[in-house]
């Protein structure tokens, strides 16, 4: 449980990579996805319902923020 709980930090902390909004919502998306799948395994609901909550907030958190050049 506390490998599944590693990883899905690791890929939140990843959410939203790209230069572009389109960018960051397809990578957050997809990060999202993943994660959801792999805390709906490891807590024991349905992965895929966890791939689609995880997939459509990861876009839209990737969507919404911008990068920020300093």
């Amino acid at each position: 449980m506390r490998n599944y709980l590693a990883l899905a930090a690791i890929l939140l902390t990843a959410t939203a990579c790209g230069d572009t909004w389109g960018q960051r919502a397809v990578t957050g998306g997809g990060i999202g996805a993943a994660s959801g799948a792999v805390l709906g395994a490891a807590t024991g609901f349905n992965p895929l319902l966890g791939a689609v909550v995880g997939g459509a907030g990861g876009a839209a958190i990737g969507a919404a923020t911008t990068p920020r050049r300093y």
